[in-house]
């Protein structure tokens, strides 16, 4: 079964659907200019190897309420004063792995816990059939939901419905719509995947997104 790790190039081919393109937040290659300009732009970004799996790498960065900025890498909390001093704290996080910066999703919550979606999908007897429809709950302290790092899983539905009650049926056929959208860009490009992970994010306002796409999904 094909597996494709780079999430760049995934989110480059899923890019090109105008219809799809509209719930990827705003991607970009790590940069020292990118890493400033975005965080003028948005209240808060999120750093991540573009390969790799399980929440591994992935750092919160917000500007401090006192200037500044402020990381967040699983529960470890770190501050600084200023461009130069965050970027050397990403270099020793980062290491040699190439990295990419993505705008912040203000995830809904559940008892004050952010949570996303998982969609997965596979492929059976030449057809591609949605396999389940997943939350997956933030450990207490925690801005990642995966499992590996103390995340809850619960049923798409009741989550849908215990945060977005009147459009839960709505956000549920979104996400299953991009999510099979993208499996078809995504299969025309890489011939032979067999099963894929749509990792959603739905903000306060009820937005879908994008966060990532996975080929070995769990």
């Amino acid at each position: 079964m094909k597996q494709i790790a780079d999430k760049w190039a995934k989110f480059a081919i899923l890019k090109a659907h105008s219809g799809v393109a509209k719930h990827i937040p705003d991607t970009r290659r790590y940069s020292k200019e990118h890493l400033g300009v975005m965080l003028g732009q948005y209240s808060f970004i999120v750093a991540k190897p573009v390969v790799g799996t399980g929440g591994s790498g992935v750092v919160r960065i917000s500007r401090g309420s006192g200037g500044g900025y402020r990381l967040q890498y699983g529960a470890t909390v770190r501050q600084t004063p200023n461009l130069d001093g965050l970027e050397r704290i990403l270099a020793g996080i980062r290491g040699k792995r190439a990295y990419m910066l993505q705008q912040g999703i203000r995830l809904s919550t559940i008892q004050s816990k952010p949570l996303d979606y998982r969609v997965k999908l596979v492929k059976e007897n030449g057809s591609w059939r949605i396999r389940a429809v997943v939350a997956r709950i933030a450990r207490p302290g925690l801005f990642v939901t995966n499992l590996c790092r103390g995340g809850t899983m619960v049923g798409g539905n009741r989550a849908l419905r215990m945060t977005f009650p009147s459009l839960a049926r709505d956000k549920f056929a979104t996400m299953v719509g991009v999510a099979r959208s993208g499996t078809a860009l995504l299969e025309a490009k890489y011939a032979g995947i067999g099963a894929l992970g749509f990792d959603f994010g739905i903000d306060k306002g009820g937005t879908v997104w994008i966060l990532e796409v996975n080929t070995r999904p769990h």
